[in-house]
């Protein structure tokens, strides 16, 4: 990996945790990704399951964790399976974790090879009375695809039929949703990628730049940061694409008198950052898009300071839809009727204003967490409000990563 190693701390503390909230006698598995194949031999580049690098530190394929704090056994609290890696391997794929790397890099003790973990299973099934099976439960979650995960979870309930099985997601949202000190301080190092890679295309932004090429300048700086790169598919959205909330073409040419809607966010060892900034190509904005900026900006700033712990989201949601509904009225885009003879379910304002203006940020951009319960001190959340004017051709967004403390 391009990072640097990582303080085990991190992951035992996450499975301390993680154990005082499973019920008596019950085991916990969690699995890691596939690599996922292209076309031909070809592979994509490999992402952790978010859930098990939390509570390892393990970074690749073919890993198992088993938690089973009341074990009999001393050895089978906690066992981390790994792939047995050879020379073949180390010169084909290069080397993976030996056992000796993977109790660094996690604080396991006893590390087995992946293939062990079929008779170590018998054992810890046979007395175990509960067993925690973890899914992606994430509510924007895509289920198009049998995961790793989805796959091993079926073949546990087949071979181990009259076991009891129960949720381990619910829990996992709740501990992943309160960032760890190290964890913040990884995302402040994919922040400061970020700042570094969006200063680096300011200075190649003029009329005729291709959208593409200052996507690549961001990239750049990611690369030789120790950044595995975009933590999205980045946006880089001049003039009217700037509307379309999710454009990733990226294939433009910059026309003076534009503004290019940047949303673009580095990764560092796997935690996410999210930027979103609004610039004008040849460096002026006209009147009415600065007027338009300034409503955004006055926006951000309330709804940053509306975040606080007690506070629930969709209430949060709300306030900034009001804060968002006066903005308009004052451009022009919409009138005191269309507000006063609007559907409450889609109020007026969400004609320039159709999304959320926060969301949980972690190992994964939209991070899981608990939108039914309070906002609490440790949560990561995005601030994003945006206005889209597709008669006008303008789009701007301003988006920032904050920590949300006892004080706000």
């Amino acid at each position: 990996m391009k990072y640097k190693a990582i303080d085990s701390t991190l992951f035992i503390e996450n499975r301390q945790r993680l154990a005082k909230m499973l019920k008596p006698n019950s085991v916990a598995i969690v699995f890691s990704n596939d690599i996922l194949p292209t076309n031909g031999d070809g592979a994509m580049p490999f992402k952790q399951n978010s859930d098990l690098f939390y509570l390892t530190g393990a970074d690749q394929e073919e890993t198992v964790l088993v938690i089973f704090p009341n074990a009999h056994n001393q050895v089978h609290k906690e066992i981390l399976f790994v792939k047995e890696t050879n020379a073949h391997i180390a010169v084909w794929e290069g080397a993976k974790l030996n056992k000796e790397q993977a109790t660094a890099t996690s604080g396991i003790q006893n590390v087995q090879w992946t293939s062990q973990l079929p008779n170590l299973l018998n054992s810890v099934m046979a007395e175990a009375e509960l067993v925690y099976l973890n899914n992606n439960e994430h509510l924007r979650a895509s289920k198009e695809v049998e995961t790793r995960q989805d796959r091993l979870n079926n073949q546990l309930k087949a071979e181990f039929p009259l076991q009891t099985y129960t949720r381990l997601a619910p829990i996992l949202h709740q501990l992943r949703a309160i960032k760890h000190s190290v964890e913040i301080e990884l995302m402040q190092e994919a922040c400061n990628i970020t700042d570094a890679g969006f200063r680096r295309l300011l200075a190649y932004t003029k009329p005729g730049v291709m959208e593409y090429e200052l996507e690549a300048e961001f990239l750049h700086e990611c690369i030789r940061s120790r950044s595995r790169g975009f933590a999205y598919e980045p946006i880089v959205a001049s003039g009217a694409s700037a509307c379309v909330l999710h454009y990733t073409e990226n294939n433009r040419a910059c026309k003076d008198g534009d503004v290019i809607l940047l949303d673009v966010g580095a990764e560092y060892a796997n935690y996410a950052s999210d930027l979103s900034r609004s610039i004008p190509v040849n460096g002026r904005y006209t009147a009415r898009q600065r007027a338009v900026y300034d409503a955004v900006l006055r926006v951000h700033r309330a709804s940053a300071k509306l975040l606080r712990p007690g506070v629930f989201l969709a209430d949060y949601h709300k306030q900034v839809g009001l804060l968002m509904e006066k903005e308009l009225v004052d451009l022009g885009l919409i009138t005191l009727d269309d507000i006063k003879n609007q559907d409450p379910n889609w109020p007026a304002y969400k004609k320039y204003f159709m999304h959320g203006t926060s969301h949980y940020i972690g190992l994964d951009v939209h991070d899981v967490g608990l939108w039914h319960k309070p906002i609490s001190a440790g949560n990561a959340f995005t601030v994003e409000p945006g206005i889209y004017i597709p008669e006008e051709g303008l789009g701007i967004r301003l988006e920032n990563d904050l920590i949300i403390t006892n004080e706000g």
